[in-house]
């Protein structure tokens, strides 16, 4: 990473570095924080004449080198400062909450409207709804492009900002003009590279944050976190990284939960690690558990599905969705555990920038 002795490079200075580390074959992606930017070297970059050039010149302070698969996710990383706000709370100094409905359907939006009112009563920070749906046969509901009205209109009502799941461009491109504040990037699309690149090139420059969720089918931490790396190359670093279970499924529960990933990935990213205890376990009773069990592994926050009336949900709402009553519990002692963790040490995650100059939370 180039570290400029200002906080930008100006256009003139952009062009002067971009033109050298092409001559090596490489090319420079700018990475826009609110008082600082950093400027990453995508490529093969240990080229000793290619340092030393950029670092001859008299408005650059110097140049980092990360030799990783996730050079820009990675806990050495300049980005290792970076911090992520939603919802009126800055990720890693208290924990997030999203919840909400699997599925928004457009046929009962006072249900919608009504679970919106009651998950933010209960302490969620972030509203979720799914507007299209990844389904496994053709024949099930696959979702409406008028829920994403019903979603923003949710958004309006209870001020909360909102994530929902895109599968495709031309989803990506519906949520940013609506105004989503979060995308989700589901479990099929976990190693969608096109798909990430797309959804970094266009969400970065309006400051969106991605939830990235584990592939069903994921293997170690590093591949998990390279995925991540795909949107930051694009140009978004607002990554939140979202176990939520994987195969083979581990009988009696949807999935074989994988809260027991967050120390790892803690220990090799910076970014934060927000749990989905709902389709790890995949029935509303073994939730609670999976999500406190989670809290206690270190993550950051939690994403659960919830409905007022789970029966009348559709999608996986009837059978995995808890009670805003029951959130709100969670949350209560979620931040219980939060604060127990820190007579631990609060885990592996290095608390302070591994190299000065990071970039500066969005506002």
């Amino acid at each position: 990473m180039i570290i400029p002795k200002e906080d930008r490079l100006t256009n003139e200075q952009l062009r002067e570095v971009t033109a050298i580390v092409e001559e090596f074959g490489c090319r420079i992606q700018v990475i826009v924080g609110t008082h600082r930017s950093v400027y990453a070297i995508l490529g093969d970059e240990r080229s000793e004449l290619l340092i030393s050039r950029i670092e001859g010149l008299t408005y650059i302070d110097r140049v980092d080198t990360i030799q990783s698969p996730h050079k820009l996710m990675d806990i050495r990383s300049d980005l290792a400062s970076h911090r992520i706000r939603i919802g009126g709370i800055t990720l890693g100094e208290e924990p997030l909450f999203i919840a909400g409905p699997c599925t928004i359907d457009p046929r009962e939006p006072n249900l919608f409207y009504e679970t919106a009112h009651a998950v933010k009563e209960a302490g969620a920070h972030v509203l979720r709804g799914g507007v299209w749906k990844p389904r496994t046969t053709p024949h099930s509901f696959q979702g409406d492009i008028h829920s994403l009205d019903i979603l923003m209109e949710a958004s309006r009502r209870t001020g909360l900002p909102v994530n929902t799941e895109v599968m495709e461009e031309v989803h990506l491109r519906a949520a940013l003009e609506a105004g989503v504040s979060m995308l989700q990037v589901g479990t099929r699309n976990a190693l969608n590279y096109s798909l990430l690149r797309k959804v970094g090139e266009l969400s970065g420059p309006k400051e969106i944050r991605v939830l990235l969720k584990r592939g069903r089918h994921m293997g170690p931490p590093d591949e998990f976190i390279a995925a991540a790396e795909y949107l930051a190359a694009a140009g978004n670093p607002n990554v939140l990284l979202c176990p939520r279970g994987t195969m083979p499924a581990l009988e009696g529960f949807r999935n074989h939960p994988d809260e027991s990933i967050t120390p790892l990935l803690r220990e090799r990213t910076w970014a934060p690690v927000v749990v989905d205890p709902s389709h790890s376990v995949g029935k509303s009773v073994y939730v609670p558990a999976c999500a406190l069990a989670a809290m206690v592994y270190g993550a950051d926050g939690l994403c659960i599905e919830t409905h007022v009336d789970s029966r009348r949900g559709i999608g996986d709402d009837p059978k995995q969705a808890i009670s805003p009553e029951t959130l709100g519990k969670i949350i209560e002692d979620a931040r219980r555990l939060w604060t127990l963790r820190a007579r631990y040490g609060d885990g592996p995650r290095v608390k302070e920038p591994a190299v000065p100059g990071g970039v500066r939370p969005a506002p």
